[in-house]
């Protein structure tokens, strides 16, 4: 019976990727602006060799394989897809590379979406333009719940967003709406992610509420998750990935409230017998500390995280293997934007029958897919090579 545990640290990137600066993001390195924290402490990330990874100089390395060294199977990670979103970055790390990027609206979305979305819903739309998702209700909260307007939103990521207080339109409801606006983008206006944001409070003192929910478009070719269910395996969702991936191709799903919650539910299943993937997303990376540009935050997660480690790879058995990554950057210190950033991404490798070695620069996220896919015994076609 064999068992991977891939876990997506959402958001850490590890520097710009060759072609950063065709996304607008040159000189980004989410790694490097947490490393300028005090809080930025990894031990045990540096012990599986986070820190001996192609081009990542902070924190100090650790001596050469051999000589009391790092234990872990490293590489460094380049996007092939087109994009640096959630929903493509998750996809690549499944096999599927996308050779279109998916729309993106920066002049707010055009009437012929927005008049279907009226007409369906039978609401009224406030704001429709890119915005921070925090201060989106800050400045159309009052006006949402005086006139029961929802408020449509969209960022540099191919996200159709709609945020409404939880007094105003129940959360069932948002989300049948979002449902209704999953329908309408399709085909050229198909984002990748239509996302509930359900928030409470009064005026001046609005926030966001943990229902959040993404109805995301499904993915276009087989993935990784595909082939394994098809191989009677299991494919366990832990936290987004049942989102990301439209529910599709997996077992057994449940979502988490945080990044201790997603941690937790992982040690969960490490306790339990099953054969196949346990795919995890921790989004706080992202959500909480990237997009908000909190270097602190961003920084203390990682340290989170990092004291937990030991108990995740203690609870592994002779034929676990631990996989680490990303599914883009957001560099919590560039200040351009407050958007994801194009990076490479870290992939640790871990389990007792695999040998520490680093594998330099790969050229896609896919790889991980392959070397899953390898690993349990299953056959499938997606892109990338293996890495065991």
């Amino acid at each position: 019976m064999s068992r991977v545990f891939l876990i997506v640290l959402d958001s850490f990137g590890i520097g710009a990727a060759p072609d950063a600066a065709d996304f607008g993001d040159a000189g980004t390195n989410t790694i490097g602006s947490c490393a300028r924290s005090e809080f930025f402490v990894l031990p045990n990330l540096q012990k599986l060799g986070l820190f001996d990874i192609d081009g990542v100089d902070v924190g100090g390395k650790t001596a050469p394989v051999g000589e009391g060294n790092f234990i872990g199977r490293i590489a460094r990670l380049q996007e092939a897809s087109a994009g640096k979103d959630t929903t493509i970055g998750h996809w690549e790390i499944a096999g599927m590379i996308s050779e279109n990027p998916l729309p993106t609206y920066p002049e707010g979305f055009p009437a012929e979406v927005i008049d279907a979305f009226v007409k369906k819903t039978g609401r009224g739309v406030l704001c429709n333009k890119p915005y921070s998702g925090t201060k989106v209700i800050a400045d159309y909260g009052k006006q949402h719940m005086e006139s029961g307007d929802l408020i449509v939103y969209t960022s540099a990521d191919s996200v159709f967003q709609i945020a409404a207080h939880e007094d105003i339109v129940p959360v069932e409801t948002l989300y049948e709406y979002c449902r209704m606006a999953r329908e309408i983008l399709q085909g050229k206006h198909g984002v990748g992610r239509v996302i509930a944001r359900p928030f409470i409070g009064e005026e001046g003192s609005f926030e966001r509420t943990p229902r959040r929910h993404d109805f995301s478009l499904e993915p276009p070719k087989q993935t990784m998750l595909d082939h394994i269910v098809a191989a009677g395996k299991d494919m366990i969702a832990v936290g987004k990935i049942h989102d990301i991936f439209a529910g599709r191709g997996m077992t057994e799903f449940t979502y988490t409230t945080s990044n201790a919650d997603g941690i937790e539910k992982t040690l969960g299943f490490m306790d339990k017998d099953f054969d196949g993937l346990c795919f995890v997303n921790l989004v706080d990376y992202d959500m909480l500390y990237g997009h908000r540009r909190d270097i602190d935050g961003y920084a203390k997660a990682l340290a989170y995280f990092d004291e937990k480690l030991p108990e995740l790879m203690c609870k592994m058995r002779e034929d676990d293997i631990l996989i680490l990554t990303a599914d883009h950057g957001c560099d919590p210190g560039y200040l351009k934007t407050t958007d994801h950033t194009r990076e490479y991404v870290p992939c640790l490798m871990f389990g007792s029958k695999l040998a520490p070695a680093n594998l330099g620069t790969r050229t896609t996220f896919a790889d991980i897919a392959k070397t899953v896919l390898d690993y349990l015994g299953v056959s499938g076609d997606v892109a990338g090579d293996p890495m065991l």
